[in-house]
C-alpha cells in the first residue's frame, strides 16, 4: 500500500477544506492515503480553540471558522500548505506522534539548507530562534487525519501582525525567503510531502 502525493496549485481554502472532509468521510480501511500540496488566497482561519479569541485588527481579509485544532492563523500566497490525509491506525500513530513526525520533516528540510530550527512540545510548529516558520493544526475523524501544516516561504507576513498567531501574543513569524533564495512552493512541497510519506511507510516496514 502506498501514499499518493498530489500538487493542487493555488486553491480556494473553503472548497479544499470541503474536499478534505468529503474524502475523509467516504474513506474506509482500503482507501489509499493521500498528501495534498497547495497554496491559498488570503484568509484567516479560526480553529476549535476559541478561548480568549480576539478578532483580527483588519477586516479586508475574510475570517473562516474551521474544524481543525488550534487557534487563529493566516494563510496567503507564498505560503506552502500540506494536507496529510492519513489513516493513523494504519501506522499505529497517536495524534502527538504524528505531529512530531510532521515537525521532524520540516526541521529536516530546513537542516538540509543549513537552517537550524526546532519544535516545541508546548506549542506545536517549527521555530527559528523563537520566530515561527511553520504551523500545524489537525483534525482526526475515525482515526483519519485532515487539515495539516503551513510553512511560510515567500509571502507578505504583515497580516500576522493583525492577530495573535496560534493564540500567542507578540509571537513573531518568519519565512524561508529570509534565509535562502530556494523558494519554489511546488518543489519544496514535494520534498516535505515525500519525506512525510517515507517516514510513514518506514513505520509499516
Amino acid at each position: 500500500m502506498t501514499i499518493g502525493v498530489k500538487y493542487l496549485g493555488l486553491t480556494p481554502y473553503e472548497s479544499t477544506w470541503n474536499e478534505m472532509k468529503n474524502f475523509t468521510s467516504k474513506r474506509d480501511h482500503s482507501t489509499l492515503d493521500e498528501i495534498w500540496i497547495t497554496e491559498h488566497e488570503a484568509i484567516y482561519t479560526l480553529g476549535l480553540n476559541r478561548k480568549d479569541f480576539k478578532k483580527p485588527l483588519r477586516d479586508d481579509i475574510p475570517l473562516l471558522h474551521v474544524d481543525r485544532g488550534g487557534k487563529i492563523t493566516y494563510h496567503g500566497r507564498g505560503q506552502l500548505i500540506i494536507y496529510p490525509l492519513i489513516d493513523l491506525e494504519r501506522y499505529h500513530l497517536t495524534i502527538r506522534s504524528f505531529v512530531t513526525l510532521i515537525e521532524k520533516s520540516i526541521v529536516g528540510f530546513l537542516s538540509r539548507r543549513d537552517i537550524k530550527a526546532n519544535a516545541k512540545i508546548e506549542a506545536p510548529g517549527v521555530y527559528i530562534e523563537n520566530k515561527k516558520i511553520a504551523s500545524l493544526g489537525l483534525r482526526i475523524k475515525n482515526h483519519a487525519s485532515y487539515h495539516g501544516l503551513s510553512l511560510n516561504i515567500d509571502m507578505d507576513l504583515s497580516p500576522f501582525d493583525a492577530i495573535d498567531p496560534c493564540g500567542f501574543k507578540n509571537l513573531q513569524m518568519t519565512q524561508l525567503k529570509t534565509f535562502t533564495d530556494d523558494v519554489s512552493i511546488e518543489s519544496i512541497g514535494f520534498e516535505i510531502a515525500n519525506d512525510i510519506k517515507h517516514q510513514l511507510l518506514n513505520l509499516k516496514s
